[in-house]
């Protein structure tokens, strides 16, 4: 009995061991470096649609005309990129591309919005009450923004016979905050094709 009993116990332990599945690996990959696994919105996405669409948005003539007019650079809050898509994108990973895309371009400035900028009005205000005098930055020394800049990212997705096409559309505008004119429009597509082997 104890034999069966030992032998049923050394079965079940060789069935454990094949039931552990495939091994697993992972290794680093360069983050610039597109890795498609499907065809949903990937950070690829999100880094050349900023790129792209920010570069635009400096080619409009609205860009020239307020710095001749100024002798300086637009200052742009971002308000709100909203997602109507059909899937989970992660706006602020998007909008923080916006950001280091306007930087990049060397031509635009951008102030702090929302959550972030009443953090940091927080921040002065306790600076005020409990930092050294000589340290404290004093409230009402913000910078105004000159234009807001707004969008959304739409998508649909067809799909026949093993082959399905995601289609993305992104719509930004800016807004000139002095007179509510909406100086530049913005759209920017991507299709892909995902097809089953």
């Amino acid at each position: 009995m104890k034999s069966i009993h030992g032998a049923l116990f050394a079965l079940t332990i060789v069935a454990l061991a094949a039931c552990g599945g495939p091994s697993v690996t992972v290794t680093r990959e360069d983050p610039n470096q597109e890795i498609a696994l499907t065809d949903r919105w990937n950070a690829t996405d999100s880094r050349l649609v900023s790129e792209t669409m920010i570069n635009d948005m400096v080619a409009f003539p609205w860009y020239n005309q307020f710095v001749q007019a100024n002798n300086q650079r637009p200052v742009v809050i971002v308000q709100s990129i909203r997602n109507r898509s059909h899937e989970h994108i992660p706006v602020n990973t998007f909008i923080n591309d916006i950001r280091r895309a306007m930087l990049m371009t060397g031509q635009l400035e951008f102030v702090a919005g929302g959550e972030e900028r009443d953090e940091i009005r927080e921040e002065r205000l306790d600076q005020e009450l409990n930092a050294r005098e000589d340290t404290v930055n004093a409230m009402g020394q913000e910078i105004g923004a000159d234009f807001a800049l707004t969008g959304e990212i739409n998508s649909f997705v067809d799909s026949l016979d093993g082959q399905r096409v995601t289609y993305y559309q992104v719509d930004m505008k800016l807004v000139n905050l002095l007179d509510n004119r909406e100086v530049w429009l913005g759209t920017e597509r991507i299709q892909k094709l995902q097809q089953r082997r």
